[in-house]
Order: C-alpha cells, then sequence, then structure tokens
C-alpha cells in the first residue's frame, strides 16, 4: 500500500492535471464561479463590437484600390450614418475585361482592349421618394472632354466626339466614362464602380438569387443560356449570363439585352424590399463584401459605412417609383450605331429637376426588343406611411432648391421609350435559335 501512495504521488507531481481528492474550501469555490461568470458576462458585452470591428477590417482587406474622379468635392460634410442625406447619382460599369476572370471569360487569350459594355446611372431623389436607373446603349456615339490619362495623371488626353461609349473605359478609364456621362446628362456623378463579370456572379448570390419570368423559350449558345418559359431563380452565373445575353433575347441587339438587364433589376429591387435585405445587417454586410470584394470603386464609394448608407436609402422608395429606362436613342445611317433622339432632353430634365420619371403604360408594347407583361408584382412599401416630401441637401445630383411641400411634377415619357417601373413584373422575350 505504501508502494501505491508513493507511485501515485510521484504521478500527480509529474502531471499537476491530475486532480487530487479533497475539500475545496467554499470560499476558493465562489471566487472562481465568480471569475467564470465575469469571463461570461465580458465575452457577451464585447462579442458585437468585436464582430462588428472583424467585419469591417475584413471588409477593408477585401477591397480593391479605389479610383479618384476628380470631383469629390460635392461630398464635403455629407453625414454617412443611417440612411444617406440628399440626393444620389451613381454610375455602375461593367467591364467585358477577362483579367483575373477564369479562362472561361477568356483570360490568357489575346483579347485586347478594355469595353465598358454596359453604362447605367442610378439617381435617387433628393428626399429619397423615387429612383430612376438610366440604361446607355454600348454603340451610343457621345462627346467627351478633357479626361485623364490613366497612365499619366499630369497629362489630359485629347477630346473625342462621336465615338462609341463603350470605348471610353479603355480610353481615359472610370473617370473618363464619368464624365462622359455628365456631359450628355448635365448632372454631376460623384459616385461610380466597375464590376466585371465574377462580380455580378458574387452579387446575385449575397441576395440568395433573383426570380426572373422568362416569355418564350430563352437560347443563346453563345453564353450557353437556356431558359425555358416561367420563373426561374438565378444566382452566381447563370444570373451572369442572363445578363449578359444579346442572341436570344428581343432583336438580337444590345437595345433587347438592355430590356432584358431590366427586367432582371426590377426583379432584384422587389427582391431586396420584399425579403428584408435593405434592414438586415448581415444581408447588407454580405453585399458589401461582395461589392467591395470584386468592384474597382470610387473614393467616394470606397468605404463601407456609405455604401450601407445608400442601401437604406432605398427601403423606402415604393416599388412603382423606382423607373428603370433605355436612354432614347435611334439608329444612325446604316444601322451601326445609335445616337440620343429628343426625347433625351426629357430624360436629361428629369435628371437635372430631380424630379420623378413617369413611364408610358404602353412604352413596350410596339418594341422589336420589349419583354412582355407578366404578373402585377406585389409592393411591400404599399403599407408604409408616406415619407416626407421636404426637401433634404443635395449630394452631386442638382444644386440645391428651397424646401417644398408639394412634390414636382413628373417627366412623363414619350410611348417610344422603353422602359418599366421596380413594381412591374416583365418576362424576358426569348428568341429562337433559327433567328439567331
Amino acid at each position: 500500500m505504501d508502494d501505491l501512495v508513493n507511485i501515485t504521488s510521484r504521478q500527480s507531481a509529474r502531471n499537476p492535471g491530475i486532480a487530487r481528492h479533497g475539500r475545496l474550501k467554499r470560499a476558493s469555490f465562489w471566487r472562481s464561479a465568480t471569475r467564470q461568470v465575469s469571463l461570461v458576462l465580458a465575452v457577451i458585452l464585447v462579442s458585437g463590437a468585436v464582430v462588428t470591428a472583424y467585419a469591417l477590417l475584413d471588409l477593408v482587406h477585401t477591397a480593391k484600390p479605389s479610383v479618384t474622379l476628380g470631383n469629390e468635392k460635392v461630398l464635403e460634410g455629407v453625414p454617412d450614418v443611417g440612411a444617406i442625406e440628399g440626393g444620389v447619382n451613381l454610375l455602375i460599369i461593367g467591364s467585358d475585361s477577362a483579367k483575373g476572370q477564369g479562362a472561361a471569360f477568356g483570360e490568357g487569350t489575346d483579347r485586347t482592349g478594355v469595353l465598358n459594355d454596359v453604362t447605367i446611372l442610378f439617381h435617387i431623389s433628393r428626399d429619397h421618394t423615387n429612383a430612376s436607373v438610366v440604361s446607355f446603349p454600348r454603340d451610343m456615339l457621345v462627346p467627351v472632354e478633357g479626361c485623364t490619362d490613366p497612365a499619366k495623371p499630369s497629362r489630359t488626353l485629347s477630346a473625342l466626339s462621336g465615338v462609341k461609349i463603350n470605348t471610353l473605359l479603355n480610353y481615359g478609364g472610370m473617370p473618363c466614362v464619368v464624365k462622359a456621362v455628365e456631359q450628355l446628362t448635365g448632372v454631376t456623378i460623384p459616385f461610380a464602380g466597375i464590376v466585371q463579370f465574377l462580380g455580378v456572379a458574387a452579387m446575385s448570390t449575397a441576395v440568395g438569387g433573383v426570380p426572373v419570368c422568362v416569355a418564350t423559350q430563352l437560347d443563346d449558345n453563345y453564353t450557353d443560356t437556356h431558359l425555358s418559359p416561367g420563373e426561374h431563380t438565378l444566382s452566381g452565373i447563370d444570373a451572369l449570363q442572363f445578363l449578359r445575353t444579346r442572341h436570344g433575347v428581343g432583336d438580337g441587339s444590345d437595345l433587347g439585352r438592355i430590356s432584358n438587364q431590366q427586367v432582371f433589376l426590377s426583379a432584384l429591387a422587389r427582391t431586396l424590399q420584399s425579403d428584408g435585405t435593405l434592414n438586415d445587417p448581415v444581408k447588407l454586410y454580405s453585399l458589401a463584401k461582395a461589392a467591395l470584394s470584386n468592384m474597382q470603386l470610387s473614393d467616394s464609394l470606397n468605404d463601407v459605412t456609405r455604401l450601407i448608407s445608400i442601401a437604406r436609402a432605398l427601403k423606402d422608395i415604393p416599388l412603382d417609383k423606382i423607373a428603370l429606362v433605355q436612354y432614347p436613342t435611334s439608329y444612325t445611317q446604316g444601322g451601326g450605331a445609335v445616337k440620343p433622339n429628343s426625347s433625351a432632353n426629357l430624360v436629361n430634365n428629369a435628371l437635372q429637376g430631380d424630379v420623378a420619371i413617369q413611364l408610358s403604360p404602353v412604352s413596350q408594347e410596339n418594341s422589336p426588343f420589349g419583354s412582355k407583361v407578366g404578373a402585377a408584382a406585389p409592393d411591400p412599401s404599399a403599407s408604409r406611411a408616406p415619407t416626407s416630401t421636404t426637401a433634404a441637401p443635395t449630394t452631386g445630383a442638382v444644386a440645391p432648391t428651397a424646401p417644398f411641400t408639394v412634390a414636382p411634377t413628373p417627366e412623363t415619357l414619350p410611348a417610344n421609350v422603353p422602359g418599366q417601373s421596380a413594381a412591374e413584373t416583365r418576362c424576358s422575350a426569348g428568341r429562337p435559335l433559327r433567328d439567331q
């Protein structure tokens, strides 16, 4: 027995973790318990801040280098807490660059140049009661003056006249595309971002997919997109290819593709409002991360708080007050390009005057590249209390005006200007393979 006691004593000395049987003092027990409870409470109290800090650091580390537009002074003094105050003009540029996008999109091939095949101006009114989403055809001829050379910022590039807008990203980078749209529309655009193929896929996945309607069989061998009539929830690469398809919709032109993109964007707006994304910090974080990780943003947008504040400005805008418009153009002689027509001035007036755009109810009916009318979409904002119509300070839209108590008269566009409201469920007009 003495030998057993000695062995046990030696093992305890070598292994302090082995408990020795005995009675603990009551005071020691309570001191230990108190320390444990305090530790748990401390973790609970600080965990929210730690998670938030980690999330913000994660976003900062994944963000790409931003781009200076040169007009950021209009944002000085603008608060960045809650929904952004005043109006917003944001230009989204879709680049066809294959760099970093994988072999499926042409990385490593002999492709040269970078085209902005998608150029969309997103305008939120100063009082956050309406928004306009204006798509510019990639083959639209525009002038542009005074672009800074991206390779040598001290040098100004030659002015251009009558060039296709989709060549400007390669010519003078993001600031040059912004400048051309500013000159075209007459408004200041302090926010901009470039998104490539995988960025679109990531953001559609971040919202959990977008349900789109297809009226007739949609087939496009170029993008490997094949969708039967009915509703499809698209995310990732499938969503990207739906946005890219041209041969499979409408008349096979870029104008048909814009109509298809409006079907997607209106469905996205309905999804964001109906599933509570714009009020959900976790979902907003996922969207912000997808944007910062996959987009090149202007300096003014390279800020998590500002990204979220712009998103929050959207949450109370009724869906029928979000107008998606194809910038009015007509084909040039020969049909190889388009140019702004007289109706474009009406869109410019609405943007400059910060008034809502009202589309003709038959704007798509006789269009060869239009979508088909679907079922009416429920508006989750219909039951909300009316938003105040007192004007807030402007944020790069138009010069501040005196507060008003009655909303300005909407700018009504003629029937030949294609578009739709976000409340309107339209279906993509598929194009059979035999016509491609």
